[in-house]
């Protein structure tokens, strides 16, 4: 086995979705911060990054939380933290600073930025509704799958949900509802439990070969 194998293997083994965790384990703010920096190097349509990351970890974040869960409250009760993943439907309004700090860093010419700028800034605030929530739920599921990767390379635990109040959960942490989309509500934290195996199906039933 090489060494990137074992790596990866490390990383799936006990990759369960959690519901209970050491309630009085807190992650320490830069470590989870150093997690979701990490995450972020996940792709994204023209590398745009529409996600957005409110972490819910303080008693009066989790109690308001906690009614907007369903029945998802024993993740929120015990986990370090809730992290609420929103799609920004004003994500191309970074391209400038992404594009130019790639010319800065020297890794992208002038002329290719100038040319990628101009194509986001003609295709994508003109998008369909219907489109441009495809592009950002998808590009926000890439990021939210690598931050639970990440979080288990750092040796913690997550639980996605989407049983919450999606209707509500913009306003209740401050965010304007109209710009920002609730993608997944993700636990995370350390276990307090093992989870059970899941059965997974086989590549064959999975994959067509032609």
């Amino acid at each position: 086995m090489t060494l990137k194998q074992n790596n990866f293997e490390n990383i799936m083994k006990g990759r369960h979705s959690i519901r209970r965790y050491q309630p009085n384990y807190k992650i320490p703010r830069d470590e989870l911060n150093k997690i979701i920096e990490d995450a972020a190097t996940a792709p994204s349509a023209a590398n745009l990054q529409p996600w957005r990351v409110v972490v819910v970890e303080s008693e009066e974040g989790k109690e308001k939380l906690r009614p907007l869960v369903m029945f998802n409250t024993q993740q929120n009760d015990t986990s370090s933290a809730m992290l609420l993943i929103f799609a920004d439907k004003k994500y191309y309004e970074n391209a400038d600073f992404i594009y130019n700090s790639a010319v800065e860093q020297g890794k992208m010419p002038p002329e290719v930025r100038d040319n990628q700028l101009a194509t986001i800034k003609s295709y994508y605030p003109a998008l369909s509704k219907e489109t441009e929530n495809d592009v950002i739920r998808l590009d926000s599921g890439f990021f939210t799958m690598q931050l639970m990767l990440t979080a288990r390379a750092y040796g913690y635990d997550t639980n996605p949900m989407a049983g919450f109040e999606a209707d509500q959960l913009a306003i209740a942490f401050d965010l304007e509802p109209e710009r920002y989309t609730p993608v997944v509500v993700l636990s995370i934290g350390k276990a307090d439990e093992k989870g059970y195996d899941s059965v997974r199906l086989s590549p064959e039933q999975i994959t067509f070969w032609r």
